[in-house]
């Protein structure tokens, strides 16, 4: 019977050690599709943010953006985006309610640096991709072409956070990363109803979908799913009594063990 199963990326395909994929990832990934199964990752991240080392691997396809960017076979199946308009109502209230941003699309990561980042986390991530990845990013996001799909957001204290939501929450679902993180999605569109969309695409049966990530922000996609799967390493360990079964961590071949475990490479 073909099965499908959805892998999210940071800490489930790559070790939580040091952000490596394992060797023994690639080939269990490798052999499954081999067997005839689906393979997809599933991740909040962006098209532009899967980097080629995921997309080697060999994927059927990819939900990206928590639902909002879909893809199946090298076809884009759904793409939804925001206006100009509505992003910049969100840029003023971040800047009204100083918080730190972050906006994604499927081409472009910009943080909004008309002030100095404050969060020492988005300060991180921000030279990470400056320096590290050396990604380009604009400088005037007023720009009449720009726009995002989703956004993230830093903050101090919880007043920010309730000044900011009280614009963002009429178009957005916040999604609580843990600290002071937030992720803020369309609303009606999650890793959730990117699978659903996914599994009605290939007509598979309900009780031959998996799913496996390694923190709470992976739920809506396990709920998704018949059978969910939490690494080894999963954070916190509250989700282990939230999942059907709990496979070794990233970096002592988990993903090899899980899909060994549900018969992915017989």
């Amino acid at each position: 019977m073909k099965k499908i199963i959805f892998f999210d990326i940071d800490g489930t395909l790559t070790k939580e050690t040091d952000g490596t994929i394992p060797e023994s990832c690639i080939s269990a990934i490798r052999k499954a599709r081999k067997r005839g199964h689906l393979m997809y990752i599933n991740t909040g991240r962006c098209f532009q943010n899967v980097e080629p080392r995921f997309q080697e691997i060999g994927f059927d396809g990819i939900v990206c953006g928590c639902g909002t960017n879909l893809y199946s076979g090298g076809k884009e199946l759904l793409y939804v985006s925001q206006t100009h308009t509505l992003t910049m109502e969100i840029l003023r209230a971040a800047r009204q309610a100083d918080v730190d941003i972050a906006f994604e699309s499927k081409y472009e990561v910009c943080f909004d640096t008309s002030r100095p980042i404050r969060h020492p986390e988005a300060a991180e991530l921000f030279r990470s991709f400056r320096d590290v990845h050396h990604y380009p990013m604009r400088t005037d996001l007023t720009e009449e072409d720009f726009f995002c799909d989703k956004f993230v957001v830093w903050y101090q204290d919880e007043s920010q956070l309730a000044a900011f939501r009280a614009v963002s929450d009429a178009y957005f679902d916040c999604i609580d990363r843990g600290g002071t993180f937030r992720e803020f999605v369309p609303k009606g569109y999650s890793k959730a109803t990117g699978i659903a969309r996914i599994i009605a695409h290939h007509g598979i049966s309900m009780e031959n979908t998996f799913a496996i990530g390694d923190s709470n922000n992976d739920l809506p996609m396990l709920t998704a799913v018949h059978t969910a799967i939490a690494m080894g390493n999963a954070s916190p360990a509250s989700l282990f009594d939230k999942v059907s079964y709990v496979t070794t961590k990233a970096s002592e071949d988990g993903i090899l063990h899980a899909l060994s475990h549900f018969g992915f490479l017989d």
